[in-house]
């Protein structure tokens, strides 16, 4: 899960500072190129770390325990968000 909250980082950071070159430059010089995104790890390390696939939630019942108030959300729920 730290790895994929850290390409989101990365790749936020890196679409905030292209911005802010887009942004910044001269109106008749060329644009700079997007950043290229982070490549994401597959999701079989979660298989390894005892989680069992089969007990994966359903997405109404995420949003619900989400919109409850609840303070745990579980790794499969942030997988999908920030998949």
């Amino acid at each position: 899960m730290t790895d994929h909250l850290l390409a989101a980082t990365v790749d936020h950071l890196a679409a905030a500072n292209w911005m802010f070159a887009c942004v910044n430059a001269a109106e008749d010089g060329d644009a700079p190129e997007a950043p290229e995104p982070v490549p994401r790890p597959d999701n079989k390390p979660y298989a390894d770390q005892g989680a069992d696939p089969g007990t994966e939630q359903d997405p109404e019942s995420a949003s619900a325990s989400a919109s409850a108030g609840t303070d745990a959300v579980s790794p499969d729920t942030l997988v999908r968000f920030f998949g």
